[in-house]
């Protein structure tokens, strides 16, 4: 199993918790999605992750990866 580990700086709520999570979840591979709003962390689990596909799962949550 792979981890990749974005920092997310903009997510500040419950709603950027669920939209990133949604979005993430949906990106094949995934396994498993921790959002901390605390640290601005967003830690995706899964096997045959592509960095490509899980930014523009972010993108598309409205949020940007770094």
């Amino acid at each position: 199993m792979t981890e990749i580990t974005y920092t997310v700086t903009d997510m500040s709520c419950g709603h950027c918790t669920v939209a990133v999570s949604s979005e993430l979840s949906q990106v094949e591979g995934v396994e498993s999605v921790e959002v901390d709003l605390e640290t601005k962390l967003v830690t995706v689990r899964g096997h045959d992750l592509r960095d490509a596909a899980l930014r523009a799962a972010i993108e598309e949550a409205g949020y940007e990866a770094a």
